[in-house]
């Protein structure tokens, strides 16, 4: 099937099966069929309520533990194919990916990971934390499209994704044990999983335990050929620019090369003791998990002849990842007239690396070229402390009237240190004539920031039922913050060594704001199978400092290097979405068939944008412009016998500017290193698409069950994805480009036994299709040769390739 042809299929299917929203791919191990041929019905609890995802009357997608498993979703990398609305790019273990919900982004890509994206909330059970836990033992994960600022604690500007774990059953132990075992396609080794989850009453129906705990290696397929044997010493281009790369005899000597560097290694656990009285739940618990890889999932484009999994990077680039989450979340019932819920949680988090950042100096043009075993690298920390406390009352008194209220509290420490290492620089004929004051580690560039967020609101909603069938909720949310910030960078070449934070020279920085925003929803519900539903919605996500370096002293003088901010570039303001959006839910054939449809505009002002300082090019957020996203999230579920079963969704998506952002791009402004000025900025425009949002995307999968002997079943599963083409960069101006549209398969066999024993012989991407899926820098750095030396500057992050394995699972 062509894309083409599958895109036409998922409009196709749209016209002719109607207008609904909700994913296709939610189910619930819990719940039941409602007869032998229905369709599962599923319960979410995102409206803070359980209640049936066909009677939820906002955007919202569930993905059930057995479509966790089926699937072999591991993260939240894997989510974005099969939940409408949202796109994933997954740039390897690096990180959670670049999540953008309803094309709210107005960044440019990137190959490197996104570890903090505040546009959205995460949340594990009722803690929020953004990380990409491993999706062992959980019961789903629900999506809510859309500012949900009057029902959770954390205020949202696109949405939320909630990992709804299991819990502990103090009725009976249980558990399971799972293994996998796999082959990817240039890759030398094997990867696998292993993980197990148990479930242990301590008193019987009062108290319990419950673990769950897993190893993932992902064996990696991106080759760095280039990296050097010796920083400083090895020459990392050792021929002329006709033939940088040099002889054979050269490459030996001077390269190592490594394989397979974008490799994952995970472990995680999560641990609960869970109370069960009879007006009281209470869960305490613990959970861990770190991640470790070597380097990015991207190549250089081909700048120096690599191959499609070859990166030209001339040092590994290293990253691990550490979360730690400690929580209370307690269930309390208030007689007959509220329940009251507390969730209380701790977090830390540590994210530390390096990258290859030979080519950012080189491209500042300061001679650094003209040391021939030129190499740099950095090092960087960033480190968070977070406490949240938020109580919630819901009503449960009954009658026309019900409710949401809720405080919330949020405490956020930030700690970053980010140094530049080139090692061999000082003490080279180059630095010497420099005139440069050495240090013991060649330390370049320093620079740290620190930042201490503490956020305060009130929530919540009325629903009244007018009748039966039709109900109205209005909802509300008062919020302040306060943000103090200090930070610093400096040159220890020139001002002098640093041993630690404390020797950079700082400003400070704080800001504070307060604000409302407000929720109306409707819906009515015609007979037991359609809802129809209205809402209005509006979400923010905070301001800040910009402390990456000290205000400027002005005038400035121009004939020396300048690391600082003007006054303008100091600080950024809070950002606003509102949302607008008509949905539909509807089932046929006694449940047989469930569909699911919205329609919706996202207007959006004073985006938050990532520039940089005019003098020193230090990364910084500002405001500018507007923008305006229409679209449509439609999917159905269909059991068309009871052996057979399709699912599918499919998202259109126009998401552009509504104002023009003078100045917002960087570019060189010639490939001849002597032009002046070296550096360009460009604007973009009014009706200019916004990047990193496919403006088609959908999914459509079959599933056949068919029984063997007395207690056996063999299922037959394919799935195929379609993601349309993205923009690099706001209207693909200043050297953006358009990342190609692509479509991939999997497919899967699995022989289960009863509620007890399956295998699962299974491939992934099985045409072994290849894509772009992101880019950093922009082709104005690609190649670009300065005193002999080819930039590598430019990078695509690569689409994992071929992937067949077994795996095997034991429930009990």
């Amino acid at each position: 099937m062509t894309k083409k042809l599958f895109r036409n299929t998922l409009l196709g299917a749209t016209m002719l099966m109607g207008f609904g929203t909700a994913p296709a791919f939610a189910q619930d191990e819990a719940t039941e069929a409602q007869s032998p041929q229905a369709a599962e019905t599923i319960v979410v609890t995102a409206t803070r309520r359980a209640v049936s995802l066909q009677d939820v009357p906002i955007n919202i997608s569930a993905i059930g533990a057995e479509q966790i498993a089926s699937q072999r979703l591991n993260d939240i990398r894997d989510l974005g194919a099969f939940t409408p609305g949202i796109t994933i790019t997954d740039t390897g273990p690096r990180g959670a990916g670049t999540i953008v919900m309803r094309g709210l982004s107005a960044d440019d890509s990137s190959t490197f990971a996104d570890n903090s994206n505040n546009a959205i909330g995460i949340y594990l059970g009722e803690v929020p934390l953004y990380f990409d836990f491993k999706l062992i033992d959980m019961e789903r994960v629900e999506v809510l499209l859309g500012p949900q600022g009057t029902l959770y604690g954390l205020g949202t500007l696109a949405g939320a994704i909630r990992y709804i774990p299991g819990r502990p059953d103090a009725s009976k132990v249980s558990g399971n044990a799972h293994v996998r075992a796999f082959a990817m396609e240039q890759s030398k080794d094997v990867g696998y999983v292993v993980d197990a989850t148990i479930n242990l009453p301590l008193i019987s129906d009062r108290l319990a335990f419950r673990s769950a705990t897993g190893y993932f290696y992902d064996p990696g397929f991106i080759d760095y050929p280039f990296t050097v044997q010796q920083i400083s010493v090895s020459l990392p281009q050792p021929g002329p620019a006709s033939n940088p790369l040099g002889t054979d005899a050269q490459r030996a000597a001077n390269f190592r090369g490594d394989r397979d560097v974008n490799f994952g290694k995970t472990f995680t656990t999560r641990n609960q003791l869970g109370l069960t009285l009879d007006d009281l739940k209470a869960y305490l618990t613990y959970a861990f998990q770190e991640v470790r890889t070597d380097g990015r999932q991207a190549n250089g484009g081909g700048v120096l002849g690599e191959g499609r999994y070859e990166g030209p990077w001339r040092v590994l680039e290293p990253q691990t990842r550490r979360a730690h989450l400690l929580s209370l979340e307690v269930e309390a019932q208030l007689g007959g007239i509220a329940e009251l819920v507390s969730s209380t949680g701790v977090t830390w988090t540590k994210n530390s690396g390096g990258v290859d950042v030979t080519d950012l100096l080189l491209d500042l043009d300061y001679g650094y070229e003209s040391f021939p075993a030129f190499t740099g690298f950095t090092r960087s920390t960033a480190r968070s402390k977070q406490f949240n406390q938020e109580l919630r009352l819901v009503s449960t008194h009954g009658g026309p009237f019900s409710w949401v209220l809720g405080g919330f509290y949020n405490e956020l420490r930030n700690k970053n240190t980010y140094r530049e290492y080139i090692p061999g620089f000082a003490a080279s004929p180059t630095g010497i004539a420099f005139g440069v004051i050495p240090n013991a580690d060649d330390n370049e560039y320093a620079s740290f920031g620190r930042s201490t967020i503490k956020e305060k609101a009130i929530f919540g909603e009325v629903t009244f039922k007018v009748t039966p069938e039709w109900q109205i909720t209005g909802g509300l949310r008062y919020y302040g913050y306060d943000l103090d910030r200090i930070g610093g960078s400096t040159l220890p070449y020139y001002d002098g060594p640093v041993e630690s934070d404390d020797d950079i020279p700082f400003s400070p920085g704080d800001t504070s704001a307060t604000g409302l925003v407000y929720k109306l929803n409707t819906s009515y519900k015609f007979g037991d199978s359609t809802l129809v539903y209205l809402t209005y919605s509006t979400g923010y996500r905070i301001g800040g400092v910009n402390t990456g370096a000290e205000p400027c002293v002005l005038p400035l003088n121009l004939n020396q290097q300048n690391l600082c901010a003007l006054p303008e570039e100091l600080f950024y303001d809070s950002d606003e979405t509102e949302n607008f959006e008509l949905g539909i839910r509807t089932a046929f054939f006694e449940n047989r068939l469930n569909m699911n449809v919205s329609v919706f505009q996202v207007n959006w002002d004073g985006i938050q944008l990532a520039s940089a300082t005019q003098f020193g090019g230090i990364g910084i957020l500002t405001n500018g412009g507007t923008a305006r996203n229409r679209g449509l999230d439609y999917s159905f579920s269909a059991q068309i016998t009871p052996e057979f079963s399709l699912r599918g969704n499919y998202s259109y998506l126009d998401a552009q500017l509504t104002s023009d952002v003078p100045s917002l791009l960087q570019i060189r402004n010639s490939q001849v290193a002597s032009v002046r000025p070296k550096f360009v900025r460009v604007g973009v425009f009014d009706g200019d698409r916004l990047p990193g949002s496919a403006k088609h995307s959908g999914s459509l999968a079959a599933d056949y069950r068919t029984p063997v002997g007395e207690n056996g079943e063999i299922n037959f599963n394919w799935t195929s994805t379609y993601t349309g083409n993205i923009f690099s960069r706001v209207g693909n101006r200043g050297f953006g480009e358009t990342l190609p549209d692509y479509l991939t398969h999997r497919a899967a066999i699995t022989y289960r036994m009863g509620e007890t024993y399956e295998v699962s012989l299974f491939a992934n991407n099985i045409t072994n299709e290849y894509a772009v899926t992101g880019i950093s820098n922009d082709r104005s750095r690609f190649g670009f040769v300065n005193g002999g030396v080819i930039s590598r500057y430019y990078g695509q992050s690569v689409l994992t390739p071929r992937v067949v394995g077994i795996e095997a699972r034991v429930r009990y």
